[in-house]
């Protein structure tokens, strides 16, 4: 199998480099905020971020592609860095902490590098293919995750988004029932849910409806600490529109009250 750790340390470097624009626009009473066709909002921070990694990737891997929130893909070849610049854009604008930049290798179809960084909440997380998931400031600080052992949904802690698109989906009213038998749940939102499963302070966290640069970094990350990630359709890794972290014992549970 090969290694990823020169990657990996990129992928601290790049998230190094644009952590002080983020941190200098966040709240920042000059930030410009548009719409995007979608209606989603970007901020001017968004599409520095993105332009700076872009800038970086070009110089250090030259021969990767690159597939960005805010321009697409650009490049070739089974090498493909995927990156969110700031997910939670819009708690971002609000002045809401809980927002962070994603940073992915794809290698050949497979999630091999994921590394989340949230400098608000001053917190990183990280993982590269063979070698477990770690959190901290730094590698040089770091600390070992794993997912929780709970086996029942009674005892199990949850997290939640995507409240009105289940309603669209219909599948609200299953999830409520699912929801109704844990023992705690709360809605933590975007990249922050997951990254709780993968260091065990919740058991599992749905999402239902996501693009591959809101999930890419996040899946290595959920596997390496021993849990499982994938769409609600019970697809392995990022690729379904969707997705289910869990700590792997109530995984098929779960899917089998809303997954489909």
């Amino acid at each position: 199998m090969p290694t990823y750790d020169d990657d990996l340390r990129l992928a601290h470097v790049l998230a190094d480099a644009v952590e002080p624009i983020t941190m200098a626009r966040f709240r920042a009473e000059d930030l410009q905020v548009s719409a995007k066709p979608d209606l989603t909002p970007v901020t001017d921070a968004d599409v520095t971020v993105e332009e700076t990694i872009r800038s970086q990737l070009h110089r250090s891997r030259p021969r990767d592609a690159m597939l960005g929130e805010e321009q697409g893909l650009q490049g070739g070849g089974p090498r493909q860095w995927v990156v969110d610049p700031i997910d939670g854009t819009k708690n971002f604008v609000r002045g809401v902490p809980v927002w962070a930049t994603l940073i992915a290798l794809v290698d050949d179809g497979v999630p091999v590098v994921g590394l989340v960084a949230a400098p608000a909440l001053g917190r990183r997380w990280w993982a590269g293919i063979g070698t477990g998931a770690w959190t901290g400031r730094s590698l040089s600080g770091a600390k070992r995750v794993a997912v929780s052992g709970v086996s029942k949904l009674s005892d199990a802690s949850a997290s939640i988004a995507g409240w009105s698109t289940w309603a669209q989906l219909g599948r609200r009213d299953g999830l409520i029932d699912l929801l109704d038998e844990c023992w705690r749940v709360r809605g933590y939102g975007d990249f922050w849910g997951h990254m709780l499963v993968a260091e065990g302070a919740v058991d599992f966290a749905p999402e239902p409806e996501l693009e591959l640069y809101d999930m890419a970094a996040l899946a290595p990350i959920v596997t390496e600490a021993g849990g499982r990630f994938t769409g609600l359709d019970g697809r392995d890794g990022p690729w379904s529109g969707n997705a289910l972290s869990s700590n792997g014992l109530l995984h098929d549970e779960v899917l089998a009250r809303i997954g489909g």
